[in-house]
């Protein structure tokens, strides 16, 4: 096998992924709520920075399950 060929994900990668994305839901909407109710402008711009950051962290780990997603065994019908 080649070092660089793609592996399926197992069940506790796909489970840690799937918190992972759990977590970066919380913490925009978390942070989106925060922002939008604080009167800091300060506050406010840093809410929307992290926010930025937890949308591209989210956008990364979804598109790892999609790359992954063709090496996913498939379940009988």
């Amino acid at each position: 096998m080649q070092s660089g060929q793609m592996q399926p994900l197992t069940r506790k990668e796909l489970d840690y992924i799937a918190d992972s994305i759990s977590n970066e839901d919380m913490l925009i909407k978390t942070l989106a709520a925060t922002a939008g109710a604080t009167q800091d402008q300060a506050v406010r711009q840093l809410c929307m920075q992290q926010l930025q950051s937890h949308s591209n962290h989210m956008n990364t780990l979804t598109q790892l399950i999609q790359k992954h997603q063709q090496y996913a065994p498939t379940q009988p019908q």
